[in-house]
């Protein structure tokens, strides 16, 4: 069981369930249909369950990898029913996730390792970006933290007007200069500011750009060496947000975004308004970067930490959150 297990209470799994519905229906509609009498796992069964995987946009090469590991521990075992050749299959899916690299991560309550925590946050627009910001520092807050805001995404004037928007919605200060000014100008005034506030987490915003790889890390570069003139060991993370309604793209996103620069840790946001939430099974276990956070919805509420064990049962389950 991961770590945050114990942190997820009905209110995260049922916002979990909920976001993961469209995914859930196609799915677990294949899923439960392929399994409807069966004891054992026959090629007919695999058909279907690469059908659902990949129809779920878990991608060709980790369903290659999840079926091949189902049917070497499923080879010649017969199972006392339905149920349990189901909790098999969600189980080796389970585990091929959680065998995958990960980390320990902090609860938005949890005493932060560095202070201020200092978080870059990266990605291409559209994705959500300035909106994962936003619901960060409200969780944050929520939680008693002193958070700062900082708009270094001069490229693109919305940009900096939607953070403002987000800093007055959930009463955080933020740091900002006029469009086209010198991001890591901002993100140095940012840092600057956190220090005399005794901030405790400080979320800056990047410039979404992608098609100029040498240019990213150019400019990401430029920006850790500012911060890192008055906190050295900064930043202490860069989070990638990916849209994950945009499927396979996403994953080419990340590789991208991996090549190019530091990656700590990954958000993947919009899960609730497509079926391809499968994705987020693709991105976990193809990059050694981990998985932190999913967006189910469009409350600050629905930002959840990503937990491997929570978001398997999610998609398996073919029945309401209990109330315990």
């Amino acid at each position: 069981m991961g770590f945050f297990s114990k942190l997820f209470g009905r209110q995260e799994k049922e916002s979990l369930y909920q976001g993961l519905k469209k995914t859930r229906e196609g799915f677990v509609s294949k899923i439960f249909n392929a399994l409807a009498g069966k004891t054992k796992l026959d090629e007919e069964l695999l058909n279907e369950l690469e059908e659902a995987l990949l129809g779920s946009d878990v991608g060709v090469e980790t369903t290659v990898r999840i079926l091949e590991r189902i049917e070497k521990k499923a080879a010649d075992q017969k199972f006392g029913d339905e149920e349990s050749l189901r909790s098999f299959i969600q189980n080796e899916i389970e585990q091929i996730l959680i065998s995958n690299t990960q980390t320990d991560f902090y609860d938005f309550k949890s005493e932060l390792p560095s202070r201020p925590y200092i978080i870059l946050v990266v990605g291409v627009n559209g994705v959500g970006k300035t909106t994962t910001i936003g619901k960060l520092a409200y969780n944050f807050k929520k939680a008693g933290k002193e958070v700062l805001l900082g708009a270094a995404d001069t490229f693109r004037a919305a940009a900096v007007e939607q953070l403002t928007i987000w800093s007055e919605r959930i009463g955080v200060p933020i740091v900002k200069q006029n469009t086209g000014s010198d991001p890591a100008a901002v993100a140095f005034d940012t840092v600057q500011s956190a220090l005399a506030r005794g901030t405790d987490v400080v979320l800056i915003d990047t410039a979404g750009r992608l098609h100029n790889k040498a240019h990213l890390m150019e400019e990401l570069s430029k920006i850790r060496r500012v911060i890192q003139k008055s906190i050295p060991d900064a930043p202490h993370e860069v989070l990638l947000v990916l849209d994950g309604s945009t499927g396979q793209n996403a994953i080419e996103q990340a590789r991208h975004f991996t090549a190019a620069t530091n990656i700590t840790a990954l958000a993947v946001t919009k899960l609730d308004g497509t079926a391809k939430g499968g994705v987020v099974l693709a991105i976990a276990d193809q990059f050694k970067v981990p998985v932190k956070f999913v967006g189910v919805g469009e409350q600050a509420e629905d930002l959840l930490i990503f937990d491997k064990q929570a978001f398997v049962n999610s998609l398996f389950s073919n029945t309401t959150i209990s109330k315990e």
